[in-house]
């Protein structure tokens, strides 16, 4: 759905933009950036979808520039960057006709969403009732992914990487997936890799192995734990993450119902699922995802 989505980011902080437009760019809309509110209007004519604008900037804020957005383009939707606690801007914004508002920090998963929903009110698409799984789900192409036979301590970097590109600035974040895709070097998924995997691999085979009845009730000390994690982490580092890594999550299709995936979240514990398509993988499905589409169902 993001594809072709032209957004209009308007904030007078550099960085912000910078990092913004890449990840925006990333989950496959196109960006235009301004700095000031009157870059903003000259931007117009290039013909955004939707425009995201942030309330707090010098000179022509945003409200004065969501006023001016509506007097030129009133159909053009308008969601608001507030910050955190600031409730009378933000009514004050839907008042003038926003769209919507978000409290700064924001996910961009949520922002992606929003967007996604004040395209279709804005009449650009033929609204759905529900979504369905392959409109929720992260593509596999922006889901750290890695080979079989890589070590756990590369696994362990690409996963942080994954984190740090999230902690993009003190305005927008983007959720990290807490786990990686595992293929073989043809290209075929053989298992994935979360952060529980590897706090079961550094656990010792001792603090496993049975204690005799007398025993059931003895409390470690801490020089029993002292140096065990440096230790363990170190002794993990080299192991190929084939050796660690749970089998491949249930696989659901891409053109399934989110109920149906929510079930068999339910139903059988799951946090994250393969999405496949004619025997492909295409896509990760996580609970969060779910999670904002709830969000988005319950909004106003």
């Amino acid at each position: 759905m993001t594809k072709g989505i032209r957004i209009l980011m308007v904030d007078d902080e550099a960085q912000f933009r910078a990092t913004t437009q890449k990840i925006l760019q990333k989950k496959g809309f196109e960006t235009i950036m301004a700095a000031t509110g009157e870059e903003a209007l000259e931007q117009l004519t290039e013909k955004p979808d939707v425009v995201v604008l942030d309330v707090k900037m010098p000179g022509m804020d945003g409200h004065e520039v969501l006023r001016k957005i509506k007097e030129r383009q009133p159909d053009l939707p308008v969601i608001m960057l507030t910050g955190h606690g600031k409730m009378p801007s933000a009514k004050e914004a839907l008042a003038q006709g926003a769209f919507d508002y978000l409290s700064k920090p924001c996910d961009i998963d949520l922002l992606s969403s929003k967007v996604d929903e004040a395209f279709r009110f804005a009449g650009h698409d033929k609204p759905r009732e529900e979504k369905l799984v392959r409109d929720a789900m992260v593509p596999i192409g922006e889901y750290t992914t890695i080979d079989e036979q890589q070590s756990v301590g590369e696994a362990v970097k690409q996963l942080r990487a994954s984190f740090g590109a999230a902690a993009c600035t003190s305005r927008l974040m983007e959720t990290g997936h807490r786990s990686i895709v595992v293929f073989d070097r043809q290209g075929r998924i053989k298992g994935v890799l979360a952060i529980l995997d590897l706090l079961r691999a550094i656990m010792p085979a001792y603090l496993a192995a049975p204690k005799p009845s007398m025993a059931d009730a003895i409390q470690y000390s801490p020089m029993f734990w002292r140096g065990a994690f440096n230790r363990e982490v170190a002794l993990l580092a080299k192991r190929p993450v084939s050796e660690i890594m749970s089998p491949v999550p249930e696989t659901i299709n891409d053109d399934a119902n989110l109920m149906e995936a929510a079930y068999s979240f339910v139903t059988r514990a799951l946090r994250r699922m393969v999405v496949m398509r004619g025997g492909e993988v295409v896509g990760i499905l996580r609970e969060q995802d779910l999670f904002f589409e709830i969000e988005r169902v319950l909004r106003p």
